[in-house]
C-alpha cells in the first residue's frame, strides 16, 4: 500500500486491531507498525487516538503485559526498564507497572543463577566475574548479584 491522502481510517483501526488482537502494543509500537504499512502519520496517530480513547489500545495494560513476561523470563529490572523506553513508555509509567508487579527481584536472580550454574561456587575469580557479567546483562542491579555472591 502507498500512502494516500484519502487513506480510509477503517482500513487503519482494521489493522491496528488485528495487531493488537495477537497481543498488547506500545502506542510507539503499534504507530511504527501502522505506518510501515503505508498509512500516513496524521492519520495513523488519529486512529492510535481512538483506541486509546475507547480503551482497546493501554500503555499501563502493555507495560504491565510486558513486565510479567520478562519476569516470567528471568530478566532484571535494568533491562525492562531499557526495553519499556525503548517501546517508547515513559519513565512513571514504567515505574507504576514494575511496582504493580513487585517481583522478588533477588529470589528471580538466584533461581536463574541456579538454573544456569548450578550449586557450585565459581571456581576462581575469572569465573565469577563472569557469572556477575551474565546477572549484570539480565538486567539484574549491582545489588541483587553482589547479595548472591555473599
Amino acid at each position: 500500500m502507498t500512502e494516500t491522502d484519502d487513506a480510509n481510517p477503517a482500513e487503519i483501526r482494521e489493522a491496528a486491531l488485528r495487531l493488537l488482537a495477537r497481543r498488547e502494543h506500545s502506542r510507539l509500537e503499534l504507530s511504527r507498525k501502522l505506518k510501515q504499512r503505508g498509512w500516513a502519520d496524521c492519520d495513523v496517530e488519529v486512529v492510535i487516538d481512538e483506541l486509546a480513547d475507547e480503551n482497546l489500545q493501554s500503555e499501563a495494560r502493555f507495560a504491565e503485559s510486558f513486565v510479567r513476561q520478562r519476569v516470567a523470563r528471568a530478566y532484571g529490572p535494568m533491562r525492562i526498564r531499557a526495553e519499556l523506553s525503548e517501546r517508547g513508555l515513559d519513565r512513571a509509567e514504567i515505574t507504576r507497572a514494575l511496582e504493580t508487579e513487585s517481583p522478588d527481584w533477588f529470589a528471580i536472580a538466584a533461581d536463574w543463577y541456579e538454573k544456569r550454574y548450578g550449586p557450585e561456587p565459581p571456581a576462581d575469580l575469572k569465573e565469577k566475574s563472569r557469572r556477575q557479567q551474565a546477572l549484570a546483562r539480565r538486567g539484574f542491579a549491582h545489588e541483587h548479584i553482589r547479595e548472591l555472591f555473599d
